[in-house]
């Protein structure tokens, strides 16, 4: 499984550590999410090749009940959902392997992909980063956006066009973050910054596309 390109894990929190320079790093603690490889779906009956990783723990619905679908091959009771991915090769893989975050090494960049907090409907000043209007009593102009569109022509609101909405929940990767050290025996991994999402959110782990150069 050392080939494995992404990983899931659930977001902790933060906390820090100081490293060999004695300066002072902010870290964020993942924990490893129990992944078990459930399918296999290759070219031949599926028209490409994918592994299917069932992630999680949920509530049994009763011994006495059989088991329904693929999650019989697997050895799974039952699972929070399923995640999958494309690869190459299948050689590598076999139902009812356990994915962890030994595919990592301590110092080396990897990206995380996860879901923005939720900011619920906000005005363009938060949004998008308007300045606003002058803050003086009389001027009646201080959190708005301004004009959108004419009357005559266009006679509509341009697409794309920077308005009050629905902010966050969006999918965001944060690219070459540092692996300050594996916690294996514990399932935990500290990653230097900050990561997308709300503590205790899932979130996926995958080595580095565009490897940056450390500074020493």
């Amino acid at each position: 499984m050392k080939d494995t390109r992404i990983v899931l894990g659930k977001k902790i929190g933060m906390t820090q550590m100081f490293d060999e320079q004695k300066c002072l790093i902010p870290i964020t603690v993942v924990e490893a999410v129990p992944c078990v490889v459930s399918q296999l779906k290759n070219e031949q009956r599926d028209g490409y090749n994918a592994v299917q990783l069932a992630y999680g723990h949920r509530k049994a619905w009763g011994m006495s009940r059989p088991l329904v679908g693929h999650l019989k091959n697997s050895g799974l009771q039952t699972c929070r959902g399923f995640r999958e991915f494309r690869v190459q090769d299948l050689s590598h893989y076999k139902i009812g392997d356990v994915i962890d975050f030994s595919i990592f090494r301590a110092g080396e960049c990897i990206d995380v992909i996860g879901k923005t907090k939720g900011r619920g409907f906000q005005g363009v000043m938060k949004r998008h980063g308007f300045s606003g209007g002058p803050a003086a009593h009389g001027s009646m102009f201080h959190r708005r956006g301004g004009s959108y569109g004419c009357r005559q022509w266009p006679g509509h609101v341009y697409k794309g066009r920077k308005m009050p909405g629905h902010d966050g929940c969006v999918m965001r990767t944060i690219q070459n973050l540092k692996v300050m050290e594996l916690i294996l025996e514990k399932n935990l991994l500290l990653l230097k910054g900050s990561l997308p999402g709300a503590n205790g959110e899932f979130i996926l782990l995958r080595k580095a596309k565009k490897v940056k150069q450390l500074r020493s």
